[in-house]
């Protein structure tokens, strides 16, 4: 027990070094660099202002093109030149990033853009990425631990296994969704103005690495948001990806036995049709005499009497014939 405690310890303290690196790192190689870009797409802005009236056709396109570049490397030319001082690339806005890199979600829309800062990234991901999925299965693990000392509690209180399997889950499921789910929708609604329904949309397409990236928390140029708040949500994202890989495992291991109950149910059923034939095959008798056959020995009457011997004789053998089979 004391080593296993001191096992998810390391692994903790390391998961978390790891991730502190990657932030320091993402925020010297691309701050300056995004910075320069902010003050470039601004002159564009002020040019366009003045000289909007004598441009060409060719210049205004050369514009839109320069501005669909600029907000896709995230930076909206809102504002005046105090803009410059937000930065997508300092400490929260780049531990943000990590998380969302480690956790392949993949938002699209904050990257690097610098040489470096996309070579940092490879590497980065490249053992980020494996060391993510060894933390998120040490959490599962100690989920999966609380769960069964629930289990093994209510099984002290006298309560069945069946109804303590159910209550557990259950109580899995509400504990998750409340956590990780709704509670940070309703923040979402607050922080971002979202609507309740477009927060719980982001949370399942955000914990489930989908990763659209039409909703993104701390992107809104007219908000003010805290410097900690991105930090928060890369934390959340983090466990939360934990619980809800837990439960993609448990719907998975549910659907999966269902589907053995089903196909042993044909198979029984199959058998059942197969050896139904085989009895009506081994109990069917060899011949039968129909209803009608005896009326075909005479039953009296003037008119069969007037048959002849020979014919008679003749339907008497063939009566025999069939009693005979």
């Amino acid at each position: 027990m004391c080593g296993g405690t001191i096992h998810t310890g390391l692994l903790v303290v390391s998961y978390a070094t790891y991730l502190l690196l990657g932030t320091i790192g993402f925020w010297a190689l691309e701050k300056n660099a995004e910075k320069e870009l902010k003050m470039a797409v601004i002159q564009m802005k002020e040019a366009f202002l003045q000289n909007f009236t004598h441009l060409t056709v060719a210049e205004v396109e050369q514009f839109v093109k320069n501005l669909t570049d600029a907000v896709q490397r995230g930076i909206y030319p809102v504002g005046n030149e105090s803009q410059t001082e937000v930065s997508n690339w300092d400490l929260s806005n780049s531990f943000f990033f990590v998380g969302a890199v480690v956790s392949t979600i993949g938002y699209g829309t904050l990257c690097p853009k610098t040489s470096a800062g996309q070579i940092f990234c490879v590497f980065f991901a490249s053992f980020g990425i494996p060391f993510n999925i060894v933390f998120l299965h040490r959490v599962s693990k100690m989920l999966s631990l609380l769960c069964e000392r629930l289990g093994r509690w209510l099984y002290e209180k006298g309560m069945k296994k069946k109804k303590i399997k159910f209550l557990t889950l259950l109580f899995f499921l509400v504990m998750g969704i409340l956590v990780f789910l709704c509670l940070p929708s309703f923040v979402f609604q607050v922080v971002e103005g979202w609507s309740y329904s477009e927060g719980v949309y982001f949370a399942f397409i955000t914990l489930s690495t989908i990763g659209f990236g039409d909703y993104v928390v701390g992107k809104q140029p007219d908000r003010n948001y805290p410097s900690y708040y991105r930090s928060l949500v890369a934390i959340w994202i983090i466990f939360g990806l934990a619980w809800i890989a837990l439960l993609f495992n448990l719907l998975t291991t549910l659907l999966e036995d269902t589907e053995k109950k089903i196909a042993q149910d044909l198979h029984k059923m199959r058998k059942a049709g197969k050896d139904n034939e085989e009895n009506q095959k081994r109990y069917q008798p060899a011949g039968f005499v129909s209803a009608e056959e005896p009326s075909l020995l005479g039953s009296g009457g003037d008119a069969q009497k007037t048959v002849s011997l020979a014919t008679h004789l003749g339907d008497a053998k063939q009566g025999e014939t069939i009693f005979s089979l």
